[in-house]
């Protein structure tokens, strides 16, 4: 998780470089700011990915255990 937070923050001073020399207003600074969001968004859906417990992973192999029996009210 880290590499991606990494490549977070050189994008975001590689963005403001870029609205530095070109102006805030341009294509060129919007274009870098959307990688920047980009990253953002897929840092987020990978902290959404949560690891599967040890009995959630055995259910998932042997579902007509006991164990994993779901009871319907």
């Amino acid at each position: 998780m880290s590499d991606i937070q990494e490549k977070i923050q050189e994008e975001v001073e590689q963005a403001r470089a870029v609205c530095d020399i070109s102006g805030s207003n341009s294509a060129e600074c919007a274009a870098a700011w959307d990688a920047v969001e980009e990253l953002q968004a897929e840092a987020s859906h990978q902290r959404q990915n949560k690891q599967k417990n040890s009995l959630e992973k055995y259910c998932d192999d042997n579902p007509e255990a006991a164990e994993c029996r779901v009871y319907d009210d």
